[in-house]
């Protein structure tokens, strides 16, 4: 309150009484924001989450921030609050009806809660093949915003090479051929196998995935086809039995690297609400390190680790934990910022 300015302080005044709904609207005064949603304190947090949600929606505002609510005096568990508001965006997000709110982002100044709403998030990562609609798509649509139509990616498509083998059967009997050609087609089938890879993170296969599928399929002699309009997507393997098992582990090992390069970035992105690490820039100013990079030297930091080596602007730069400075190749020294993003509200 303090931070958004007596203006907003003498709307509150003004509208005592006046919260059928559990919560008050006020201008934003000096934070940047268009207005601020004031909560009438109680336990159901689910229940008030959901409630400034469909405000929201009702009112055309496209993006909202909750702080973690409750965590503060009044004492509720960061775990059951982190389920709780969760749950609320969940069945939110899950509504056909939704037209005008595109971003919604819970605020986590408390760096030791972080891991409960990680773990939250993550438990419903892992239970949402169960669902028609899963929900990773949902939290990646609202926690990070809408993609625009601009932004759509384009559709990848699987050369499909299949090679042909004639065989030419010559005998004394149309009988004798005739057994020769089942003899030879039990052989192929029994030889033969189908096997299909169902996973969601197969939507974030790119151009580099799609031609390592192609490097398989050359190199393997087996039938790949992309099936990425399933849900969840598909991945069907068809040769000789020992290529088609070599196979689904190389697809298999491509999928758990899609999923921890996403699982790094999530959390990079978390952390990169928590705090910000920069360098000089042009000017006087400073730029911020990209988010992967961020995560690295705050746990570094926290960790206690002494020295991290970093890349700034493609120069090698040794960093110093305990001074924030960096150090390049030649000797030179520059001055890092670590700057806590709740500073100064």
């Amino acid at each position: 309150m303090d931070a958004a300015g007596s203006q907003v302080a003498d709307e509150c005044a003004r509208h005592v009484g006046q919260y059928q709904s559990g919560f008050i609207t006020t201008q934003g005064g000096n934070l940047l924001c268009s207005k601020i949603i004031h909560l009438i304190t109680n336990n159901q947090v689910k229940s008030q989450v959901s409630k400034v949600l469909q405000e929201c929606e009702q009112r055309m505002y496209k993006s909202v921030a909750f702080p973690a609510i409750g965590t503060g005096q009044a004492g509720q568990s960061p775990a059951k609050v982190a389920d709780e508001m969760l749950d609320a965006i969940v069945e939110f997000a899950r509504q056909k009806s939704i037209q005008h709110l595109q971003t919604i982002k819970i605020v986590i100044f408390q760096t030791n809660m972080l891991t409960d709403f990680y773990e939250s998030m993550k438990k419903r990562e892992d239970s949402d093949s169960a669902t028609k609609e899963p929900l990773s798509s949902a939290f990646k649509s609202f926690f990070w915003g809408k993609k625009q139509s601009s932004e759509k990616k384009k559709l990848l498509i699987l050369e499909k090479k299949v090679c042909l083998v004639t065989f030419q059967i010559c005998g004394y009997s149309q009988e004798k051929m005739d057994a020769t050609e089942s003899w030879i087609k039990d052989l192929i089938l029994k030889e033969q196998l189908e096997n299909s890879v169902a996973d969601e993170a197969i939507e974030s296969f790119d151009e580099t995935q799609i031609a390592i599928l192609e490097d398989l399929q050359r190199r393997k002699h087996v039938t790949i086809e992309l099936e990425n309009k399933l849900s969840p997507p598909q991945i069907k393997i068809s040769g000789i039995s020992r290529d088609v098992y070599s196979v689904s582990l190389e697809v298999q090992k491509m999928i758990q690297q899609i999923k921890s390069t996403e699982e790094e970035q999530s959390k990079a992105e978390l952390l990169y609400n928590l705090v910000e690490w920069r360098y000089p820039g042009s000017n006087g100013s400073f730029v911020a390190f990209d988010k992967l990079t961020n995560t690295q030297l705050e746990h570094a930091k926290v960790f206690k680790k002494p020295f991290l080596n970093v890349k700034i602007n493609k120069k090698n730069y040794k960093v110093d934990l305990n001074t924030l400075k960096a150090t390049d190749d030649q000797g030179k020294t520059i001055n890092l910022q670590r700057v806590a993003k709740d500073e100064g509200k």
